[in-house]
């Protein structure tokens, strides 16, 4: 025994031989067993082909009981602590060709333990896996470095004490040589030596990690500052040069062979900047700066959307460069870049004129939807409402140009992303641009065949109001087409009055129409001009008796006064604090009887989150709808007075809608604070 190790640790105890691999197997009552997509029957024949001679079959077997055991994650199923004992059986036997598929299976579920919920834990898993430990810790020695990495990523996951693994895993790192494997086991380390209890190894392991911080192999001091970081959240900007030295280094590329962590360059850049929580730019800066590796600069700019999507300040301080990257010989980065500057749009209109000289690049970009540098330089220019995109939009409204294909959501845990917008959402935001862009709009109206983009572009003709009324007499041909109606009477509701000479046909389709299109119809004859009764008819009973009612309760809150007849199943309605339904009932509330006792509470109630920082996107319509009701909306205003002024951006998506979504929810601010002053 080596000095200091515990004689008493699971992987210092002795064990009995190894069971064969399958005994005990049929004693399992599998089919009373849950999984991720129902009985449990079918594992003990995927185990049994893990073992097979099939190489390629038994891969297939061992993915499909990730996918059964652990697929997504979020619970620990009634199957794995049954399958457990096999699957570290299989991981433990050199003859078995996807052995380290079956430990990932393993190191997968371990790590799930620590982070759900115990109500989400089967209850056989804590004692089965506290069993079966000496097993895992087993692996650590195992001849093969690859099976020793994936068991040391089970190792560093799992939720067992520090004082159970860390004298295996000193053992380890004394005899192990294999460069990436102790990288993962200075990362493992880390890891253990945070769950207590930690025993009598623990100020050992802490010696060793920061004596590693002066390691010769940068990627040895990159990991240990990861793994002493929990404890000394500081240490990565004290020690920024070390960092950025790693994550620029060559050596870098070690970490793809990781099993803690099996990534790239990029990979390497996004888990090192979660060390640096702040508003700081230096990582980003460190990252945009020179390098031969066109990866690294890509990773550059990603890391700064990122810092910039969460954060307002850093902009200054990164925008020059973010600039400088619009030149550079790599097409993606050049992308990334113009991408980059069209997410802060208006407030970087200063870098216009570089971001106009790539309208003619069409280098594509290696991705599935192939996207050109001139498309991301077209979008810039869109954002900072620069007339020299105008030319090119045109092109993409023709349906001469393809691209700006509809993109989705993401949340906000998602990274930095640069995907396009849309073209109806890069449009609708130019309503200034509405006159030379009207001509191309209404031709594409008459002869588009495309249900999907004709509802676009009368969804942008509506976000412009007034300002296309030169498109009605092309609407009006379209409000006859039976197929074609519902997208022109949104757009005719948008634009108002101007629109008067729909009425009749709308009148028409609201009488005929049902459900929706009902709705829509009633509400667009009374945008245009119309009487309220077919509204009110058909949205007052919508949108306080219906199942989904907010897109009633918008266009009731429309009607004004014409509404005060549904009051009070609107002040019902009114409720809950935050609900979609509840603040827009608040609304309409307001809008038909000029009701504040009941309605700011609720709006009020809605945006309080708003305070701490904590957005969601009900709250941009709870602000406007303050904004409106005007002086007594103050304590709205009081409570959000600080906003303005907070660093941290307000947003719920990420990618360019982060941007986005805090223009919009500071310009409501802006307009609350001036209402109610």
């Amino acid at each position: 025994m080596r000095p200091g190790t515990d004689s008493s640790s699971p992987a210092c105890r002795p064990t009995a031989g190894p069971a064969p691999l399958w005994e005990g197997l049929e004693a399992v009552d599998w089919a009373d067993l849950r999984h991720n997509y129902g009985s449990a029957e079918d594992v003990p024949g995927l185990l049994r082909r893990c073992a097979g001679p099939d190489p390629e079959d038994a891969e297939e077997a061992a993915f499909e009981l990730h996918n059964l055991l652990h697929h997504q994650g979020g619970w620990i199923c009634s199957a794995a602590p049954a399958a457990l004992p096999f699957l570290l059986r299989l991981a433990s036997a050199p003859q078995v060709r996807c052995r380290l598929t079956v430990l990932d299976v393993v190191a997968m579920l371990a790590g799930e333990e620590s982070q759900v919920a115990e109500r989400f834990l089967t209850p056989g898993w804590a004692p089965t896996w506290e069993r079966l430990l000496p097993d895992v810790l087993a692996l650590l020695a195992d001849p093969d470095p690859e099976v020793r990495r994936a068991a040391t990523a089970a190792v560093g996951f799992c939720a067992s004490p520090g004082a159970l693994l860390l004298p295996a895993l000193l053992r380890c790192w004394q005899a192990e040589s294999d460069l990436v494997n102790r990288l993962d086991l200075v990362l493992a380390f880390g890891q253990a030596v945070a769950r207590e209890p930690v025993g009598d190894r623990a100020d050992e392991v802490d010696t060793l990690l920061r004596a590693l911080l002066d390691a010769p192999e940068p990627q040895l001091r990159l990991a240990a500052v990861h793994a002493l970081a929990p404890a000394a959240p500081d240490l990565a900007a004290s020690r920024l040069e070390t960092v950025l030295d790693a994550v620029r280094a060559p050596s870098a590329e070690l970490w793809r062979r990781s099993s803690t962590m099996e990534t790239g360059l990029e990979g390497v850049q996004q888990w090192t900047a979660g060390l640096f929580t702040g508003a700081s730019p230096a990582f980003a800066l460190g990252l945009l700066a020179d390098h031969p590796d066109a990866e690294q600069r890509a990773g550059g700019l990603a890391q700064a959307g990122g810092l910039l999507s969460r954060w307002r300040s850093p902009q200054e301080a990164l925008l020059p460069a973010v600039a400088a990257r619009l030149e550079d010989p790599d097409t993606e980065v050049r992308y990334r870049a113009a991408g980059l500057l069209a997410c802060l749009g208006p407030s970087a209109a200063a870098h216009a004129d570089a971001v106009a000289a790539l309208l003619g690049d069409t280098a594509v970009r290696r991705t599935r939807t192939g996207e050109t540098v001139a498309q991301a330089a077209l979008w810039a220019l869109a954002r900072m409402k620069d007339p020299r995109c105008v030319p090119g939009l045109a092109e993409y409204v023709t349906g001469h140009r393809s691209g700006f294909a509809p993109s989705g959501y993401s949340s906000v845990r998602s990274g930095y992303d640069p995907d396009l917008p849309d073209l109806s959402e890069v449009l609708s935001a130019l309503p200034d641009h509405a006159e030379p862009l009207l001509p191309d709009i209404c031709d594409r109206l008459a002869g588009t065949t495309d249900p999907g983009a004709l509802r676009q572009l009368c969804e942008v003709l509506a976000a412009w109001g007034p300002a296309a009324k030169a498109a009605v007499p092309r609407l009006l041909d379209l409000l006859g087409d039976d197929r074609r109606w519902t997208a022109a009477a949104t757009a005719l509701a948008g634009i108002g009055p101007a629109g008067n000479g729909g009425r009749q046909l709308l009148l028409a389709r609201s009488a005929a129409a049902t459900g929706t299109d009902a709705e829509l119809a009633a509400w667009a004859y009374w945008r245009v001009g119309g009487d309220p009764g077919p509204a009110l008819e058909v949205l007052g009973p919508a949108a306080t008796e219906g199942r989904f009612p907010h897109p009633a309760l918008r266009k009731l809150a429309d009607l004004g006064p014409h509404a005060a007849p549904f009051a009070d199943r609107l002040r019902t309605r009114a409720g809950p604090p935050g609900d979609w339904t509840g603040v827009e009932a608040a609304h309409a509330l307001w809008a038909a009887t000029g009701d504040t006792e009941h309605t700011v509470p609720v709006l009020l109630e809605a945006v309080r989150g708003l305070a701490e920082g904590a957005y969601q996107p009900v709250m941009l319509s709870a602000v406007r709808h303050l904004a409106r009701i005007g002086p007594a909306a103050r304590p709205a205003a009081d409570l959000l007075r600080h906003l303005p002024a907070c660093d941290r951006r307000l947003h719920y998506f990420s990618g360019r809608r982060a941007f986005t979504e805090d223009e919009a929810i500071r310009a409501a601010l802006d307009e609350l604070l001036t209402a109610t002053e």
